[in-house]
C-alpha cells in the first residue's frame, strides 16, 4: 500500500485528555466526509473542518510506499527533535498521533505494527465512521454531524460542539473512558465556547477540550 501523508511535524499534543504532550502529528491525505475543496464544502457530510488535509505538500508530506518506510519517517522525525544532551530522550516513550482528514482510511494493521516496531504509542483520532484495526494504543472519536459512528468503543469521545445534528445526548451510552466538548472553531467560537463552558458544567459527563495549540501559536 502507497500512503498519502499531507504533512508530519513534532508539536505539542494541543487538545483532548492528552493535550502539551510531545508528539509527531503524522497528517493523513484524504477524507470521507468532505474532498477538502472549497467547491464542495456546502455539501459536504462534515463542512466545518478547518484543516487542509489535501495532497501531500505539507511539512514531511509525501508519498510513501511500505509501512516500514512511513514509520522510519516518523521516527526520525521524533529524533530530530530530541536534545542530544537530554538524560531523558531515551527515556521516554515515543509518540505518535495519527490524524487527517481520516486517518484510518489508511492507517491499517501493517503500519501498526511498523510504528510499534519503532517502539511508538499509536494515537488516532478520527471521525468514527470506519472501525479501527486492533493494536492502536489511544482512540479518540470525533462524531460528525448525522454519519453513524461505527468506532463505538475507545478512550475518548471529543464532540466539536454545537452541531445541531449531533447533540452530545445522542453519544453518552457509547463505551468511551472520556467525554469531552470542543467548541468549534470560526466566527463563532467565543459564543460557542461559553456554550460548552455552560453544558460542562449542567452535564458533569462531560468536559471542556480547548485548542490550546491555537493559543501557543504552534502547528
Amino acid at each position: 500500500m502507497t500512503y498519502h501523508v499531507k504533512e508530519m511535524f513534532y508539536t505539542l499534543q494541543g487538545e483532548g485528555c492528552r493535550a502539551g504532550r510531545a508528539s509527531v502529528f503524522l497528517r493523513f491525505a484524504g477524507c470521507n466526509l468532505w474532498s477538502g475543496l472549497a467547491r464542495d464544502r456546502e455539501q459536504a457530510l462534515c463542512n466545518f473542518c478547518d484543516t487542509d488535509f489535501v495532497g501531500t505538500d505539507g511539512e514531511g508530506g509525501g508519498r510513501f510506499e511500505s509501512p516500514q518506510e512511513l514509520a522510519l519517517a516518523v521516527r526520525r522525525s521524533w529524533d530530530r527533535a530530541q536534545l542530544e544532551t537530554s538524560q531523558f530522550a531515551n527515556a521516554t516513550v515515543p509518540y505518535v498521533v495519527c490524524t487527517g482528514g481520516e486517518p484510518l482510511l489508511q492507517l491499517d494493521t501493517a503500519l501498526i505494527v511498523a510504528l510499534h516496531d519503532e517502539n511508538f504509542e499509536i494515537a488516532v483520532e478520527t471521525n468514527g465512521s470506519i472501525a479501527a484495526p486492533e493494536g492502536i494504543n489511544w482512540i479518540c472519536v470525533s462524531p460528525k454531524g448525522q454519519v453513524p459512528v461505527l468506532q463505538r468503543t475507545g478512550d475518548e469521545l471529543k464532540l466539536v460542539y454545537p452541531q445541531s445534528n449531533a447533540m452530545p445526548e445522542a453519544f453518552e451510552d457509547l463505551e468511551f473512558d472520556h467525554f469531552l466538548l470542543q467548541p468549534m472553531d470560526g466566527d463563532q467560537v467565543h459564543q460557542n465556547t461559553q456554550m460548552a463552558l455552560q453544558f460542562c458544567l449542567t452535564h458533569p459527563k462531560w468536559r471542556l477540550s480547548l485548542q490550546t495549540h491555537k493559543w501557543l501559536g504552534i502547528p
